[in-house]
């Protein structure tokens, strides 16, 4: 028999906002988080915005000599982890430390390393490359930093599904909790790719927005969509199972009920066109949570504000739902904080927890027209009502297709 997995703790570096509570009510106040690129001269770049973690400062959340040895991936994750451990008053001196597991995943890892080291390999030559070069760069060290820091000795991996990864990390977490490999475990995303190689390499692919004005670039559902905002960050939650949770007087945020995977096996960086590999994975997340379509009234949408996504989301949607994606409310958080690759579905992930927890569904910022074949409830307006269930889609490239379905704690 499957166990029950709740939410107790949860922790959020992101460009609206480091900390939950900071970040929720930048989403509340409907902030954005688009400026000019800061992080190195992006004159004659495709894209000039980007959405940048403001005012994080590494020491205050490790000691120097650790952080000197992470690159900012890393560094936002531990940042977040910690919060989310706090948060959950979790003191690991109480817990088997081997039932403790650590699920974090990084889409990229570290670009800055990379563009780093081979300037020096190509400039001085290969005795140059730093020794720390690949520990410093591999996405799995964000999985492998949260452990070392906070003591997580339990099941430990790296999802890495592109712009999927924060949602299928938790995903992920949930089932190793679900089937008894772990008691608890610390799950999420992180991501720090703004800078010249990782700017360069989505302009090519005409994946960003090439708009000029931080109020016009991040649009999900927009007829005038043009592409999405690089954003940058971490979102980590605790995900326990319910009695470990009850018997130490844990505070539970909401319950974690259902988990759904698809791939479009279709092309490496366009969803499928029909939508039916994304509509699967909802479907197959209602099923596990054993929530019928009908009982669904909130969607937190990948919602990118790219032309192909938003329209074969709205496909998938349809797909998925029938007549009632009609009576679906929709929104993306992207629209606020630009999109955090692998770290996107983990911020929407505590997004959404915040929503059933207060009874409110942010608008959808920006978007004042869509068109002809986009006409479902997109959240023009924010919304105060009851969110009993909430389900969060994120798509990645290569076509992984991931869907988590939260519900309320009664």
């Amino acid at each position: 028999m499957k166990r029950r997995v709740v939410v107790t703790g949860m922790g959020a570096i992101t460009p609206i906002g480091n900390g939950v509570e900071a970040f929720w009510e930048g989403i509340r106040q409907e902030r954005i988080g688009f400026g000019p690129i800061t992080r190195f001269d992006a004159e004659g770049y495709k894209c000039s915005l980007a959405a940048e973690v403001k005012d994080f400062e590494p020491e205050r959340y490790m000691d120097k000599k650790a952080a000197r040895r992470m690159e900012l991936f890393c560094q936002y994750a531990v940042a977040a982890a910690g919060e989310a451990l706090a948060d959950a008053a979790l003191d690991m001196e109480k817990e088997d430390a081997f039932r403790a597991g650590c699920f974090v995943g990084s889409g990229v890892g570290s670009l800055q390393a990379m563009e780093r080291e081979c300037e020096r390999l190509f400039g001085k030559g290969p005795s140059r490359v730093g020794p720390l070069f690949v520990p410093l760069m591999i996405s799995n060290m964000a999985a492998g930093n949260v452990s070392i820091a906070y003591g997580l000795k339990g099941k430990s991996l790296n999802v890495a599904t592109a712009c999927a990864t924060g949602t299928n990390s938790i995903g992920e977490a949930f089932r190793s909790i679900q089937y008894g490999e772990t008691d608890l475990c610390v799950a999420g995303g992180t991501e720090a790719a703004i800078c010249p190689v990782g700017i360069a390499g989505f302009a090519a692919l005409n994946a960003l927005s090439v708009s000029g004005d931080p109020h016009r670039c991040s649009i999900p559902f927009d007829r005038d969509r043009n592409g999405f905002v690089m954003g940058e960050g971490a979102g980590i939650v605790v995900l326990e199972e319910l009695e470990h949770a009850r018997n130490r007087g844990a505070r539970i945020y909401a319950e974690v009920l259902g988990y759904g995977c698809t791939s479009d096996a279709y092309h490496i960086t366009s969803p499928a066109e029909d939508g039916a590999g994304a509509a699967g994975a909802m479907r197959n997340a209602l099923a596990d949570g054993g929530v019928e379509p009908e009982a669904l009234s909130y969607i937190n949408a990948h919602g990118t504000s790219t032309h192909h996504n938003d329209l074969f989301e709205t496909r998938a949607i349809k797909l998925a739902f029938g007549a009632h994606a009609k009576k679906l409310r929709i929104n993306s958080t992207k629209s606020m904080i630009g999109h955090l690759l692998g770290a996107a579905g983990a911020v929407e992930f505590i997004t959404c927890v915040k929503e059933i927890q207060e009874g409110f569904l942010h608008r959808t910022v920006g978007l004042r027209e869509t068109e002809e074949e986009l006409d479902l409830d997109y959240c023009t307006e924010s919304h105060e009502e009851a969110v009993p269930y909430a389900l969060s889609n994120s798509l990645g490239f290569g076509g992984h297709n991931a869907s988590i379905l939260l519900g309320k704690m009664e």
